[in-house]
């Protein structure tokens, strides 16, 4: 029992136990759990800047609000009429044009 006195002197810690076939255990490791709860506020906090560096000012407020307004307004106005009445619409209008815009003919035998 040598190995004993040997060991006396020297702190638990560092001592490496084996097992009958000669296999060394591992060290359980410390985990940083105090670490680990600063780095997760620091990331919060750096979420936070960022939305209040996202606020946005008074006139794009007002630019956005204003193209939803538009947005709306022009779904609006395709939705009141059908595809059927916008196309006797377009063809009224091309009816209302003088010839001047019609493709003239071009024919050599003519």
């Amino acid at each position: 029992m040598v190995e004993e006195d040997e060991y006396a002197c020297v702190n638990k810690s560092q001592l490496k136990i084996k097992d009958n076939s000669g296999i060394k255990k591992k060290k359980k490791k410390k985990s940083n759990k105090g670490t680990e709860k600063a780095i997760e506020n620091e990331v919060k906090q750096q979420i936070k800047q960022q939305k209040n560096t996202d606020a946005k000012t008074k006139a794009e407020l007002a630019f956005l609000k204003m193209q939803e307004k538009m947005q709306k307004q022009r779904i609006q106005q395709k939705a009141e009429m059908t595809h059927k009445q916008r196309v006797e619409k377009f063809n009224q209008h091309l009816d209302s044009l003088t010839e001047h815009f019609d493709i003239p003919k071009v024919s050599w035998t003519k």
